[in-house]
């Protein structure tokens, strides 16, 4: 009787409808029962979806952040070799310049090492033998006399800079023919200081003049610019003046150069035997 009772309401309870509605009961209340359990699983896998989603966005970011950092550097590398070939077809069209400007032959050479002593300034260029380059070729810039070419390979060699304390060569103040301010040119200590001397006194000089080679030494052509004069330490009648330049060539930060193909002509031979006692007694 207790199995039929409860098997009547149970049949009851699950037949029983809502007056407004007319859904059933038991739905009603297992619809509840569900959306009780189903939100804190839903609001638990909605948080973790969007955890993840999180992750996966801000990887994404990263890996576009990477590709743009790249892509900047990449650009920064562009920019700067367009900027070195705009320097470095600026320094060669200043070299064809002087070539057409030129009376005498320029060979286009790149310097590819250097001396770092301040005891021996000189550079090491990409010309050689090969190339026609010969002991002692004049080396210039379109600033102005470089030095002169001192060992040779057939594809390298080396250039003396006029700032090496022991060169030395004949210059003058002023247009030759115009001055009477000759005297000799050679390094000092600094690097970007050259020293005249020789220069009598009595000759009027002042700051800012330009110095020109003569051509006088053997080595170098006339006419070849040098530098400007700095500081002068005047002299007297009897004591020469104490002449500072500074290079017109930036014998510092000079990438390319031309070798003027050029050769000083054979000094004379001079007869050195006299007339002596025993020849005048024969």
């Amino acid at each position: 009787m207790i199995f039929l009772l409860l098997g009547n309401f149970i049949l009851m309870a699950f037949d029983a409808k809502e007056i407004n509605s007319g859904q059933r009961v038991v739905r009603v209340w297992t619809q509840v029962a569900a959306d009780f359990v189903q939100s804190p699983v839903t609001s638990v896998s909605s948080a973790a979806s969007n955890y993840f989603q999180s992750i996966a966005n801000l990887r994404t970011a990263q890996t576009e952040n990477d590709v743009l950092k790249q892509r900047i550097q990449e650009l920064e590398v562009e920019i700067k070799q367009t900027a070195e070939l705009t320097a470095e077809n600026e320094r060669l069209k200043s070299l064809l310049n002087l070539k057409e400007q030129s009376k005498y032959k320029i060979l286009p050479a790149k310097i590819i090492g250097r001396d770092p002593s301040i005891w021996f300034d000189s550079s090491i260029i990409n010309r050689g033998s090969l190339d026609g380059v010969k002991l002692n070729m004049p080396v210039v810039t379109d600033g102005g006399l470089v030095g002169r070419v001192t060992a040779v390979s057939p594809l390298t060699a080396q250039v003396d800079l006029i700032s090496r304390d022991k060169s030395g060569l004949g210059a003058v103040i002023g247009e030759i023919g115009t001055s009477n301010a000759l005297g000799v040119v050679s390094g000092t200590s600094k690097k970007e200081i050259l020293e005249m001397r020789y220069v009598p006194g009595s000759v009027e000089v002042k700051v800012g003049e330009a110095i020109y080679t003569t051509g006088q030494d053997g080595i170098y052509p006339e006419g070849l610019k040098v530098g400007e004069i700095v500081e002068v330490r005047s002299g007297s009648a009897t004591t020469p003046h104490q002449i500072y330049i500074r290079p017109s060539a930036g014998l510092n930060s000079m990438q390319e150069v031309g070798v003027l193909l050029y050769e000083s002509p054979p000094r004379p031979e001079f007869e050195q035997k006299l007339p002596n006692a025993e020849s005048k007694k024969k």
